[in-house]
């Protein structure tokens, strides 16, 4: 059921909150992996390097959803915090009806423009038509994606991770077996685990929409709460595609830097994607200790309790820069045999390859783990439009490796993108989310909250 998270100890708060939201992530991407394991064990490598090819522009597009549905998950945490529950129905509500469009706009879209994307990304011609293949069903279902996505985020605005973890728990089981079923049994390739994934997802928000109809009597509309309401959307606007824009501006970069990547033949595609599906996994963890600050912050600001997010920032930042260090020991020690589950122990080049983008990476990963904790705390407090900005700053360090050093230094180039890019936001949100301390702690802030 749905937590309060203004009352009680904030760091047991914070990690009873995250523990779910962390299950939740590795199960996300335990499916994703599986899609990789299976395509690159039964298809082949270069089935492997197709998926992965895409991964950038799937982060564009699906990221811009993500983004979507997490930000108009903010006012509502905000209202359920303040008590007002009137308010909290209207954002719910009109939360679903933008989404609703953006899903729609956002399929005509690639419907029509997928095959100018991955010819301007410069994919590679062997894998050009599996890349078109999955990435092309991946979008056409995007509208599944999204459906979960804001049903999960009104249930986190709630103080609820427990139940958006179960459904994505079943979600997973469902891919998986689905994955062995279209690609392994009917031989569909790359586009049977694009299938099997839309279909987990969509099965997903279903049974996640039926369990909150029936387990939370407070969300009970009725014909004034169920308005499309001008006021609520533009609010919702003003915060939610700030953050989707974060999001595919940074994914912009990922893009111009995998058009790089994509120059230096299937090989170096295929093991970035082995390394950045294990580095995903992995850092997971500190993205989710983000995301929980969003809702505490979102809470909290509701209910004005601002020496409450002042402790609580401070404690999840030890958490996440302890899990950072754990991350990097995982991926130094234990990366060689874990890239095993996607290649074969005889593509010796790829797997190296892996190892040296995976251990430059994880050096910075604390770089990475305040970068999830500043942006997301930023957001809950309602200032997603200057995230952008930090958005803006990993494009401008993507693009630069990209352009300027890809073609001196090679792949060795590619290995420094993301902590340049990390370390370009870092830039941004470190003095900003200080300046927004500095007037949590003297109230100053509280007086601009308008519900």
């Amino acid at each position: 059921m749905e937590k309060d998270l203004t009352h009680g100890s904030t760091l047991k708060l914070i990690i009873s909150f995250c523990i779910p939201l962390i299950g939740g992530a590795i199960f996300q991407q335990l499916y994703n992996n599986v899609d990789s394991i299976i395509v690159g064990r039964f298809v082949g490598v270069d089935a492997l390097a197709a998926v992965g090819s895409t991964g950038s522009l799937n982060f564009l597009i699906i990221g811009f959803a993500l983004g979507l549905t997490a930000g108009c998950g903010i006012p509502i945490a905000q209202a359920f915090g303040a008590r007002n529950e009137k308010l909290m129905l209207q954002n719910i509500a009109n939360a679903i009806y933008v989404c609703l469009v953006f899903s729609i706009i956002l399929t005509i879209g690639t419907y029509f423009l997928t095959d100018d994307f991955l010819h301007m990304m410069n994919t590679p011609s062997n894998i050009y038509q599996d890349a078109y293949d999955y990435i092309f069903v991946v979008f056409m279902g995007i509208t599944c994606t999204i459906a979960y996505n804001i049903l999960a985020s009104i249930l986190r605005a709630l103080g609820d991770s427990k139940t958006p973890l179960v459904f994505l728990g079943f979600s997973s089981v469902i891919n998986i077996i689905l994955d062995f079923i279209l690609i392994v049994n009917f031989k569909m390739g790359v586009s049977g685990a694009a299938y099997a994934t839309v279909i987990a997802q969509g099965l997903s928000a279903l049974f996640c929409l039926i369990y909150m109809k029936k387990k939370y009597p407070i969300l009970t509309f009725n014909e004034e709460t169920l308005q499309v309401n001008a006021k609520i959307i533009k609010k919702q606007l003003n915060i939610a595609v700030p953050m989707a824009l974060q999001y595919s501006i940074t994914a912009v970069g990922t893009v111009i830097l995998q058009t790089a990547v994509n120059g230096l033949g299937s090989n170096k595609v295929a093991a970035i994607t082995a390394a950045q599906k294990i580095q995903m996994f992995f850092t997971q963890p500190m993205d989710m200790i983000g995301s929980t600050m969003a809702t505490f912050c979102g809470q909290n600001l509701g209910a004005r309790k601002a020496k409450r997010i002042y402790v609580g920032l401070k404690q999840a930042l030890g958490l996440t820069l302890g899990y950072s260090l754990i991350a990097l020991g995982i991926n130094v020690f234990f990366g060689k045999y874990l890239l095993l589950l996607f290649v074969s122990g005889k593509e010796v080049a790829i797997i190296r390859s892996a190892i040296q983008f995976l251990t430059t990476n994880g050096i910075f990963y604390f770089t990475l783990s305040i970068l999830f904790l500043t942006r997301n705390a930023l957001q809950g407090l309602g200032y997603s439009a200057l995230t952008m900005l930090a958005g803006l700053a990993e494009l401008i360090g993507r693009t630069i490796i990209a352009v300027f050093l890809v073609g001196i230094f090679g792949f060795n180039a590619i290995c420094y993108a993301n902590p340049l890019a990390w370390i370009c936001a870092d830039l941004i949100l470190i003095p900003t989310i200080l300046i927004k301390i500095k007037g949590l702690k003297n109230d100053t802030t509280l007086d601009q909250i308008h519900l």
